[in-house]
């Protein structure tokens, strides 16, 4: 692959070197409400870092606030799609932000949510090519979160719906591509086969043990796994992400911005002096 932005933030953004990827989303507060207390999120986002996650994923403002330091252990991805729970219809994704501003940021990536089925559909795939076309520009990663969701979609994680939804996120110019686990999982290894894009699973809010989920993910060709709620509302985050980056990345980090605190229980001193 010759040298472009696009292709050096793309190395970027594994940190093992080996094309697969443990994201973690950071955007559930434009959603849901505040995820952690203000003073508390670097901690959560260094806890991240040193957990050896490649990137985490933010909205523009609140990545305004992460210390710069943090920023060198682990990759910025900034998401440019939003709704509320709160509003007449979460599905109905809008575009809060452009490519320039997250070049300005300094992010690896931008990342824009799609829901196939939903009613405002046409106008979040105009988005997505917008976007695209936008990331071509400015040498730009582009990671779309796509998904089987709306009021005419019964089964969310059928694999044929699910199929659809990546390559739909491949024709339209995207580099990576976030959605559901098929169900019944083993069906997974279909989408895959029929995605020329990396697929990366989200890891959702159930019940069920992450590490077993990871592993299932994985085991059907999936490239890596983007995990928020169960980072955040873990116990330990730190901890939660180090057992991830294990399964994510079973060679270990060959980590091009610093030594893997994932082999190391200390806290490094240019994160703790950014805190």
């Amino acid at each position: 692959m010759p040298l472009t932005g696009k292709a050096l933030r793309l190395e970027r953004l594994s940190r093992a070197d080996d094309g697969r990827y443990l994201f973690v989303p950071l955007d559930h507060s434009v959603s849901d409400g505040p995820i952690v207390g203000a003073a508390r999120f670097p901690a959560l986002v260094a806890d991240i870092a040193e957990g050896g996650a490649d990137a985490v994923v933010v909205h523009k403002g609140r990545a305004r606030l992460i210390p710069p330091a943090l920023l060198t252990r682990t990759g910025l991805v900034v998401h440019l799609s939003a709704s509320t729970n709160a509003g007449p219809d979460a599905d109905a994704k809008v575009l809060v932000g452009d490519v320039e501003e997250c070049v300005r940021l300094g992010a690896d990536a931008v990342s824009v949510h799609v829901n196939i089925g939903s009613d405002t559909e046409p106008a979040q795939l105009s988005d997505l090519g917008a976007v695209a076309a936008a990331c071509e520009r400015w040498g730009m990663p582009l990671i779309a979160m796509v998904y089987p969701r709306g009021p005419r979609v019964a089964d969310p994680n059928r694999p044929d719906l699910v199929a659809h939804a990546v390559n739909v996120a491949a024709d339209l110019g995207v580099d990576i591509v976030k959605t559901v686990l098929a169900a019944p999982p083993e069906r997974m290894a279909e989408v895959v086969e029929s995605s020329p894009l990396p697929v990366v699973v989200a890891g959702g809010g159930g019940s069920g043990g992450i590490e077993a989920f990871a592993r299932s993910a994985l085991e059907t060709g999936c490239a890596g796994l983007a995990v928020g709620r169960r980072v955040f509302t873990s116990p330990s985050p730190r901890q939660t992400v180090a057992s991830l980056t294990a399964i994510v990345h079973p060679g270990g980090l060959a980590d091009r911005r610093g030594p893997s605190s994932s082999r190391s229980s200390s806290t490094s001193p240019e994160l703790a002096g950014a805190l």
